[in-house]
């Protein structure tokens, strides 16, 4: 996620953001093949392998006899090194090879055949009985002549065999242009427009005046029809586009299609339901992410799993988890908790934005005018606490904050009171994996203030919506909070080391003003007490323009302050002012939409799209939410609404970017366990599940491969291997759970 350097398949973090500037390939390269003795002609001359496969040649092939119980793919491998490769030339790798039993998957590698063992490029195809070829084109982020060309074998419960020939790896080859098939020009929301809500489209297409345009119904009847208003060209993907708004019509229905010069869209629906559903899925997706517990196949079907990081073997388990050497001389059982990302990682900052998203969802629910608190009620998200009279989402932010408790460092201890910046495997692991199976020792890393106030944050913000249901629980928050307040004052300045990342992500963050603001007014909204209030009140962050472009996250926490602060009753003086500086950061983002070609509340600087931009499009969303929560004008509402559009479909690739949801959407999200690309026994991301979307950066090596030089909307990939575009975490379900349940309110 954002400012991470999330590890794809190697043993260590793959590249670094600097190589996003690579210098073309060589003018007229000739074709060189890399690879000695691919046909094996020579038997097994030049190949090696780990010491737990059997290899030899057989009738030209080279064929290897993996061993079953091993973990990682690359606990059982076949390569061959010293292979030279060239800073900016295109290759391509190729190979015949099959299986038996037929389905088995070889994690095929080129990458650097010594530490750190970066991956350059791969491939996961699953493999037949019969055998097939395969062929990737790809361009070489770095020079060296310590390569490598693997097949890792690793992985599998049972033995099998794994035969391989003609293998190559030709440097020099034209690059292969990537063209993302974008399906018909006419872009909609591929879900549902609400029926008393604003519905618009965006037609791609080369005409400079406007176009016809009809509405059909399911059967093909034409019930409303226009013409297309011309926009330009759109600088977020470089299109011409026509805006199309079809609001007047105010029926239901499902199956409907918009065509504009000569192209149908996908199709959607006009109505409600489909944001009930969305609502509930999205937070849904937060027990499959549970650390420490079983994950149950009858409440989930086709996700079952064992607990993972429990201590029982191969895990080294999250209850007795020392410190990293030197950082402390305590170990801590910091058990349960959501599984931060793709990662086997928990990390406090990233939970504490994510609880307080969720929290601010049900206390939205309690408060606005259009809020909805049965629709968390218990027995809403078939969690193992359903029937224990507690609102089921109320149930499931509780695993979390159990898990932000229990990070922080206890009494008689140095730095007492603060809390551990996260906790991780000591090395990266690779993908799949399942929790149950990593075999990391797990660290507890340095305290730090960030982390320590996200605590003090969500804690306070616990406090006093679990009090209903849980005094005990709610007191026990509350002390953790002023502990953390206390210690977070005597230790202002203990910052994330931006090296720290090795097995997990490093989160740094250079400015704590706003994680200050941020938990001195939940404490007050809490307590009412003189110091909170006086604290928000000096805070230079209580007046500034908090509301920019790219919006809030885990590391920009002022507007989680300003929004509670503005929403939740209290009695700060000044109040008013508090409330305006929301309406006017929405009406910022209102003026963003309303000029934007794909009407989404999201326009960074130069087009940049930073990493996890589909939840910043719908933090922005959040702030025309609240604007229409605090005044009831219509038109924050309307653009809340419309912010979804983009999420759902209408953008530049003509994909939802949500699991499950619309004709095409993606479904191949970067997770060590969502992983059916890469294993077919293991399952995709779960409906309802956000992927971060397009990332100007493009850090990892397969977005490098086909996205440079991308514009905007179109540095995406729907694969597994695209980390930096394509990852899941439960800050950006966070804010789509915040934003469908906005939305299923309206309907």
């Amino acid at each position: 996620m954002k400012r991470r350097r999330t590890a794809l398949v190697s043993l260590t973090a793959l590249l670094a953001a600097a190589l996003t500037a690579l210098p073309a390939g060589p003018a007229g390269a000739e074709e060189t093949e890399q690879v000695r003795n691919g046909t094996f002609d020579d038997g097994t001359a030049s190949w090696w392998t780990t010491s737990n496969v059997t290899a030899g040649a057989d009738d030209g092939r080279l064929c290897a006899d993996v061993p079953g119980g091993t973990t990682e793919r690359w606990d059982a491998t076949v390569g061959q090194n010293d292979i030279a490769l060239v800073a900016g030339e295109t290759y391509r790798i190729s190979f015949s090879a099959d299986a038996a039993p037929a389905g088995h998957v070889v994690r095929a590698v080129v990458g650097l055949s010594v530490a750190p063992y970066d991956a350059y490029y791969e491939a996961s195809p699953q493999l037949s009985a019969s055998g097939d070829t395969y062929a990737y084109t790809f361009t070489a982020p770095v020079g060296t002549a310590q390569g490598q060309v693997a097949f890792q074998v690793g992985g599998s419960a049972e033995p099998w065999r794994f035969c391989v020939d003609d293998v190559s790896l030709l440097g020099g080859v034209a690059p292969e242009p990537y063209e993302p098939d974008t399906g018909p020009r006419v872009r909609v929301n591929q879900v549902a427009y609400l029926p008393s809500g604003p519905k618009n489209a965006t037609l791609v297409t080369d005409a400079a005046g406007a176009l016809p345009w009809q509405l059909k119904d399911a059967a093909g009847t034409v019930v409303a029809r226009g013409r297309s208003v011309p926009r330009g060209t759109d600088a977020s993907s470089g299109q011409n586009v026509h805006s199309i708004d079809f609001g007047r019509y105010r029926g239901r229905g499902e199956g409907l299609t918009l065509t504009a010069d000569g192209e149908t869209s996908r199709p959607f629906d006009i109505g409600t339901g489909a944001y009930e559903r969305l609502r509930t899925d999205a937070a849904k997706y937060y027990y499959t992410q549970r650390s420490g517990q079983e994950i149950r196949g009858d409440l989930r079907p086709g996700y079952a799993r064992p607990a993972g990081h429990i201590g029982v073997a191969p895990n080294q388990g999250d209850t007795d988890v020392p410190c990293q050497p030197g950082v402390c001389d305590h170990r801590s059982d910091v058990s349960g908790g959501w599984y931060d990302a793709g990662d086997h990682g928990k990390y406090v900052v990233n939970g504490g934005i994510s609880v307080w998203e969720l929290l601010s969802t049900y206390e939205r629910a309690l408060h606005a005018r259009t809020g909805t608190p049965a629709a968390y009620r218990d027995g809403t998200l078939a969690i193992p606490e359903s029937g224990n009279k507690v609102p089921d989402l109320l149930d499931e932010v509780r695993w979390e904050l159990d898990f932000l408790l229990k990070m922080q460092v206890p009494e008689g201890r140095p730095l007492a009171g603060m809390a551990h910046h996260k906790v991780h495997d000591e090395q990266w692991t690779g993908l799949p994996l399942l929790p149950s199976d990593d075999p990391q020792k797990r660290e507890l890393h340095p305290p730090t203030t960030a982390a320590t106030l996200n605590l003090a944050a969500a804690a306070a913000q616990a406090a006093r919506l679990y009090r209903p249901h849980d005094r005990a629980f709610a007191d026990r928050a509350l002390r953790a909070a002023r502990t953390a307040w206390a210690a977070a004052l005597a230790h202002p300045d203990i910052l994330a080391a931006e090296s720290d990342g090795t097995g997990g992500g490093a989160y740094p963050d250079r400015t704590v003003e706003d994680e200050f603001y941020w938990a001195a007014a939940e404490l007050y909204l809490t307590t009412g007490e003189r110091e909170f209030r006086a604290y928000v009140l000096g805070s230079p962050v209580h007046t500034a323009d908090i509301f920019g472009p790219v919006g809030f996250d885990w590391a920009r926490t002022a507007a989680a302050a300003r929004l509670d602060l503005a929403t939740v009753p209290n009695r700060l003086p000044g109040r008013d002012a508090v409330r305006r500086s929301v309406v006017e950061g929405a009406d910022r983002y209102l003026a963003t939409l309303d000029a934007h070609p794909y009407g989404m509340p999201y326009a960074p600087e130069g087009n940049v799209y930073d990493w996890g931009s589909s939840h910043q499009v719908l933090n922005n969303a959040v702030v025309l939410a609240t604007a229409h929560d605090l005044t009831g004008a219509p038109e924050y509402r309307d653009g809340a609404v419309q912010s979804m559009d983009y999420i759902l479909g209408r953008n530049a690739l003509n994909i939802s970017y949500v699991t499950g949801y619309g004709e095409v959407n993606a479904h191949r999200q970067h997770s060590r366990w969502y992983a059916a690309q890469l294993d077919p026994a293991l399952p995709a991301p779960p409906a309802g599940t956000l992927s971060g979307g397009p990332n100007s950066s493009i850090q990892d090596p397969l977005a490098q491969s086909k996205l440079r030089g991308c514009v905007g909307q179109f540095c995406y990939l729907d694969d597994i291997q695209s980390w930096s575009t394509n990852e899941t975490t439960i800050n950006w379900n966070a804010a789509l759970v915040r934003m469908a349940a906005y939305v299923a309110d309206q309907g």
